[in-house]
């Protein structure tokens, strides 16, 4: 097949209107079909759905996760009264009381009413200051519309102002990085010059306070072709440095040390992910690793120091090798230890590390094996707190913790998230499924105790697969009041399950390799036999059997639709990728090919085709009866995916004579789908009640 014909026989292009995201037409069609799908679901019983969902979101009890920089705990906070947040600090002592005392840095609801224009918080970043002096300057990221574009302002923290004249970066997709009170190192797409084929930065500039960004000299730059140019200055005392990434694809990248002004490439293959951390690399294959004569397994974490590294290539020890059924989820760093937060069969274990002996690592005891664990040092620079550590732990039906303390000591609850929803008839429990090629699929499963397995109960089915993310337990209480709490009119409770599929990270990288390009159907066969699974086990019925994603989940979900369409009741697909002929050529696309392969090239062509929801639509048609009741939807603002995928699928559904299929779009919220409670509230309601009403 020519790349000719490739072009010439797509019967997708007839949608191709619908790329134009502000054109009046498409915009026309979006409000048509918004309108139509808000007249249907959002009635009376909808509005109490957001209203207990924005209850918790807005509660002013919940966990106010915080970063420690100098003395001050920062945070950012939203709730009914702070639509847009409050960027605040507060002290340890204040901090552990049950209401602290908290100095309000930035109010984004202020700004906006200052600006005329709603700001979203994006982050900060502190510039660290002269030994014994305290934080005063941060960069602020501004988002206007909930996307990946932001501003960067210069903030002054000890008054609590905007700095005049201060730094000032438009509106892109931008990092930057303090090197020293006057001087930025940034990376922005804010030309086309400077600008991958993904939309993110091509070149990394040193902006001198008071210089024009364009003017700025380029101190590193990659192809055009590439990902992205990124840049870190760790300005740890002690190790200064600066770091620079030349992002190939997705799962590969160069690493640069400026060392005496020259950039030194750290040798290592391009898959191996490389990170630093004072005197130590870390490095982490993700396909075996041969050096030396020893070979690295993919999925295993190495250690050596820089120094030795780069003079001779030594690797001083191992210090996690990958079991058949574990992975490494995260790491950090106390003063003296390692902290490793591992999988074991999808459920959470803590591994410490002594960074000064080659001891076994000491594994910590966790309460509840189907809850999940993370682990992070307080302030590895503070003495007073340098082998101290963070424990936050979250399950289906068990409320967030968050606990404190030292390393090798019995850890103190610090603050602790209260019920939100009623849980006491749920269990947890967890299952394998046997996928296509007879591959083991692990997944959660959260009903009722009393469940009747005879296939009458109605059940949601939530998956990913994709970008070596793991989808592991964590209380939500959202989903525990749109969905857990329903009951149907002979009161049957709802149920909820995980799906743990190739394509994510459960099982490290083997797990996700499984899935990548041509065996990309690999994922969806899992995501599948998860459903004929709980079919199987009579827990219920393709009629009310639900399933929803988002992103490359909805991806996932575009596939259930068009290639599994017997299997469920109902689907709501959320800014998805659909159209995989034109994803490259859409937002940020062109950086996923190493995920799923280049439509540009025919031979990959071929097999992306058959993944391709808005092409399998056209390729493999079903009766218009036989597909599951659709929602699909995304909003105007996602510059990440693009809300024109969403757009084709249904209006090519639709055209098929397909009346099940309905279609949503609020204007704000980029890739995220909201950018304050109240949407997020509304959307997550928008998506429960469709499937609800479809499957009860």
């Amino acid at each position: 097949m020519s790349e000719t014909s490739v072009q010439t026989s797509d019967p997708t292009e007839e949608y191709d209107w619908l790329d134009e995201v502000q054109s009046d037409t498409a915009l026309a069609w979006v409000r048509e079909h918004t309108e139509r799908t808000e007249r249907e679901l959002h009635d009376a019983q909808f509005h109490t759905t957001v209203d207990r969902i924005r209850e918790v979101l807005d509660s002013p009890d919940r966990i106010p996760m915080v970063t420690k920089r100098g003395e001050h705990y920062y945070n950012f906070w939203k709730d009914a009264a702070h639509r847009l947040g409050q960027w605040r600090r507060t002290t340890w002592e204040s901090y552990r009381t049950d209401n602290p005392d908290w100095e309000i840095l930035l109010d984004l609801d202020e700004l906006a009413v200052k600006e005329g224009q709603d700001w979203h918080f994006a982050g900060a970043q502190l510039l660290r200051p002269a030994p014994g002096e305290p934080y005063r300057q941060a960069l602020v990221r501004l988002s206007p519309d909930g996307g990946d574009q932001v501003a960067i302002r210069e903030f002054d923290l000890e008054n609590q102002v905007f700095v005049p004249e201060g730094f000032q970066l438009p509106v892109a997709k931008t990092s930057a990085s303090w090197l020293d009170a006057d001087t930025l190192l940034v990376a922005s797409a804010t030309n086309p010059s400077d600008t991958t084929r993904s939309t993110y930065a091509r070149t990394v500039r040193s902006l001198t306070r008071g210089a024009e960004l364009g003017d700025a000299p380029v101190v590193f730059e990659v192809d055009a072709e590439h990902v992205l140019a990124g840049v870190q200055v760790d300005s740890t005392p002690g190790f200064e440095r600066t770091i620079f990434t030349d992002v190939l694809d997705f799962y590969n990248s160069r690493t640069y040390l400026q060392i005496a002004g020259k950039n030194i490439a750290v040798d290592v293959p391009t898959d191996v992910n490389v990170f630093l951390h004072r005197q130590w690399f870390l490095f982490a294959p993700r396909t075996d690793w041969q050096h030396a004569g020893n070979t690295y397994p993919a999925g295993s974490l190495i250690m050596t120091t820089v120094d030795r590294f780069l003079e001779s290539g030594t690797i001083d020890r191992v210090v996690f090798t990958p079991q058949s059924n574990s992975s490494l989820q995260g790491m950090d760093f106390t003063a003296n230890y390692l902290l490793l937060t591992l999988l074991t069969d999808v459920r959470s274990e803590v591994h410490v590390l002594d960074l000064h002996s080659n001891s076994e690592p000491q594994r910590l005891t966790l309460d509840d094996p189907l809850c999940s664990v993370s682990v992070s040092a307080v302030d590895d620079e503070d003495e007073s707190c340098a082998d101290e550590i963070w424990m936050t732990s979250t399950g289906f039906t068990t409320p967030t913790i968050l606990s404190r303390g030292p390393v090798g000591a019995q850890l103190t609850p610090v603050k602790s998230s209260p019920a939100r929803f009623s849980a006491d008839d749920l269990e947890v429990s967890q299952h394998f499924a046997i996928s296509a090629d007879g591959t083991r699929i692990p997944y959660f499963q959260v009903s009722p105790r009393d469940l009747v397995l005879d296939g009458q109960n109605p059940v949601l089915m939530d998956g990913y697969g994709g970008f070596q993310h793991s989808m592991t337990p964590g209380y939500s209480p959202a989903l525990g009041r749109g969905w857990l709490e329903r009951r149907t009119a002979d009161g049957r409770g709802a149920s909820y399950v995980l799906a743990n599929i190739r394509g994510g990270g459960e099982y490290g990288p083997r797990w996700h390799q499984a899935a990548l390009q041509a065996n990309r159907h690999r994922a969806y066969e899992d995501f599948a036999a998860i459903a004929e699974d709980l079919v199987r086990r009579q827990v219920t019925s393709r009629e009310h059997l639900a399933a929803t994603g988002r992103s490359n989940g909805g991806l996932l979900m575009g596939n259930m639709i068009t290639g599994y369409p017997q299997l469920f009741g109902a689907i709501s697909c959320g800014v998805p990728l659909l159209d995989m002929r034109r994803y490259t050529r859409l937002a940020a696309g062109h950086s996923w090919i190493a995920e799923y392969g280049d439509p540009e090239i025919p031979e990959q062509w071929k097999y992306v085709r058959t993944f391709s929801p808005l092409h399998r639509i056209f390729d493999e048609p079903q009766h218009p009866d036989s597909y599951p009741a659709s929602l699909i939807w995304t909003t105007t603002t996602d510059d990440r995916v693009g809300p024109s995928q969403a757009r084709k699928l249904a209006a090519a559904m639709m055209d098929r004579g397909i009346t099940n299929v309905r279609y949503h779009e609020p204007q704000d919220g980029g890739h995220a789908g909201s950018t304050d409670n109240e949407s997020t509230a509304r959307m997550l309601a928008t998506s429960y009640e469709f499937l609800w009403r479809q499957i009860r």
